[in-house]
């Protein structure tokens, strides 16, 4: 079987798609072991499987458009597209990775897997998006990047963050300091999420005039919120009724995000979370979307999806191990 060929326009050099020291081209070789691949000039001789070498091309195509945008192709996005095509050979990792949601001091904000970017084009389509998924995922981050964008356009007049403060509970009257020392610590992953995005000089003044708002998911009882961008983080802590309070909070021209992770709820008294509870109650519900994430959309260091991985496998033996799946005349 001849090689296929694939040539690289003129207007790139090679060692942009293979990287200094070939190091994307040697990543390209660990994922495609049963392709032979060489580089010679400005073309890349394929050979092997022809389903593998269809993937393979197709995937240089797409590595190709990400440089057309205007991106340096880091070992991340190779890494990133090799897995959509590995997993959808429809999928297209340039236009994933070519999606600006949010510049801020030369730092862009993009979806970084396929399952984000149909998490952002939720949030778009819908009035209400939840965002089901593990740590480093990037549900809260980019609903508050989509947030930002949806002010800048004035498409809302202001942002609502909040969060259930569960470990404070009824207590928060006891605590030391201020109302502010004393839910600061839940309120902080926002607070640094905000100061990525936006200027920081900007934040005070923001906060001072109402655009942005920071608060405990208590301060929502009782009100309406219209024309806002409302986002509930940390759900997977909220129980049924204040879930049903929060949602029902929505007001004309506003849009909400829920994210939370159901596999770490810290209710006190194995109470039931409303994150649970609202995907039956809500599952049916015209422009409402849940958008499920998983460890292969975090976009920490490496090592976070694998020990997400690992956690979950380890849950799931401890809970074949406690109750034994069983089989027999006995069942019922």
């Amino acid at each position: 079987m001849d090689p296929i060929v694939v040539k690289i326009p003129a207007a790139f050099a090679m060692v942009t798609l293979v990287g200094p020291g070939d190091a994307n081209l040697r990543i390209l070789e660990n994922h495609f072991p049963q392709l032979a691949i060489t580089v010679r000039g400005n073309e890349i001789y394929v050979k092997g499987d022809a389903e593998e070498s269809k993937q393979f091309v197709n995937l240089v195509e797409e590595l190709i458009a990400i440089l057309r945008s205007g991106q340096n192709l880091t070992s991340d996005m190779v890494r990133r597209s090799i897995g959509m095509i590995k997993q959808d050979p429809s999928e297209h990792p340039a236009e994933v990775l070519s999606l600006n949601i949010l510049s801020n001091r030369g730092k862009t904000i993009r979806p970084k897997t396929s399952n984000q970017k149909k998490y952002v084009d939720a949030i778009d389509s819908n009035t209400i998006t939840f965002g089901i998924g593990p740590a480093g995922s990037g549900k809260t981050y980019l609903a508050m990047a989509k947030a930002i964008q949806s002010l800048q356009a004035k498409q809302v007049n202001r942002i609502i963050l909040t969060r259930p403060a569960v470990e404070a509970g009824e207590r928060l009257g006891f605590l030391p300091g201020t109302l502010h020392e004393k839910i600061d610590p839940y309120l902080r992953p926002l607070f640094d999420a905000l100061h990525d995005m936006i200027d920081q000089d900007a934040i005070p003044r923001l906060m001072t005039s109402g655009v942005i708002e920071v608060a405990p998911l208590a301060y929502m009882r009782g009100r309406t919120l219209n024309d806002a961008f409302i986002i509930l983080d940390e759900a997977q802590n909220t129980t049924a009724e204040q879930m049903k309070m929060f949602l029902t909070r929505l007001g004309f021209g506003s849009k909400m995000v829920v994210t939370g992770d159901i596999t770490q709820v810290d209710l006190p008294n194995n109470s039931q979370s409303g994150l649970k509870v609202v995907q039956d109650v809500l599952k049916d519900v015209e422009d409402i979307s849940f958008m499920y994430l998983t460890a292969e959309d975090v976009v920490r260091n490496r090592l976070v999806g694998d020990i997400v991985t690992a956690y979950g496998n380890w849950d799931e033996n401890i809970t074949k191990s406690t109750f034994p799946i069983r089989s027999g005349k006995g069942d019922r």
